[in-house]
């Protein structure tokens, strides 16, 4: 008998990652998804299980806005599985102001992007094993972007979290190019493994994503209503992105309803790309210790 494919969900409690997350479940993956409210998380559980009977469903409750909640979230997943096909970056959101963790680092970048730096290198040895034992491409890993990226005209490296002259987009807008510049980097690592790496723009999500966003925000988002996805449908190229065969063949793409499309010139920016990746090394070792 083959073994289920195990699928990690990022964001998996509400929007997008939980319609992702019960998509899989329905098509027999093993479905490990995280959250980051216990509620929310509980009743996510509750639905894909009820959507999906007899699924193996496990839901596992973290913030990634800590690194240190990221580290322990891999090992809770390395502690009941000894392999990923896929791993759907999709948890995110944005901030009403600038909000500091306890870690000392921008809210909005810890949990968009260094969350999901620590989560995924720590599981690289689980996405590692699933691709020994797969065709080339058949492992992946897709981060959830949006078309905002396109607004960041560049990393500022010496201010790479957007402290000075802070904004609430500004910080989201970088947040999300640095998603599509993990993915390159990731791609040129781990595309001689076998191991693909995507990004895609959801596009205008009907859900709880800027519930904690400025009012500026919200009332922006909400001249948009008109044109707004349900989750379900805006999950359906994460999903495919997933699961169909196409998208196995090429690595480093960005795409939005299910078709390849051009990202940024910063985001095709490959220096940009290998100096993010350090610069997330330096910022997370600076936290966790050199012990991520």
């Amino acid at each position: 008998m083959n073994q289920a494919r195990v699928a990690v969900v990022t964001g998996a409690s509400s929007g997008i990652g939980k319609a992702a997350a019960q998509a899989l479940a329905t098509q027999g993956w093993r479905v490990i998804g995280l959250g980051r409210d216990p509620h929310r998380t509980a009743a996510a559980e509750a639905t894909i299980r009820a959507a999906a009977p007899g699924a193996n469903v496990t839901m596992i409750r973290a913030d990634l806005s800590l690194m240190s909640e990221a580290r322990r979230a891999a090992e809770e997943i390395i502690s009941c599985t000894d392999r990923v096909d896929v791993l759907l970056n999709n948890a995110g959101g944005v901030r009403n102001r600038l909000e500091m963790t306890t870690e000392g680092l921008e809210s909005t970048f810890a949990s968009n992007h260094l969350g999901h730096f620590v989560l995924t290198t720590r599981l690289l040895p689980l996405l590692r094993a699933a691709a020994a034992q797969s065709q080339p491409g058949a492992t992946r890993i897709v981060s959830v972007s949006s078309s905002g990226h396109e607004r960041c005209p560049g990393l500022n490296w010496d201010d790479l979290q957007v402290l000075r002259n802070f904004t609430t987009g500004g910080a989201y807008t970088n947040a999300k190019l640095a998603n599509i510049l993990f993915t390159r980097a990731l791609a040129k690592r781990l595309t001689p493994e076998g191991i693909v790496a995507h990004a895609m723009h959801p596009g205008v999500v009907d859900s709880n994503f800027v519930n904690h966003a400025d009012d500026a925000m919200q009332k922006y988002m909400a001249t948009l209503k008109d044109i707004s996805l349900t989750p379900e449908v805006a999950a359906d190229t994460l999903v495919w992105l997933a699961t169909a065969e196409g998208p196995g063949r090429t690595s480093g793409g960005y795409y939005h309803q299910r078709a390849a499309v051009a990202s940024s010139l910063a985001a095709q920016d490959e220096a940009a790309a290998e100096r993010l990746w350090k610069e997330s090394e330096a910022l997370v070792a600076r936290v966790l210790g050199g012990t991520q």
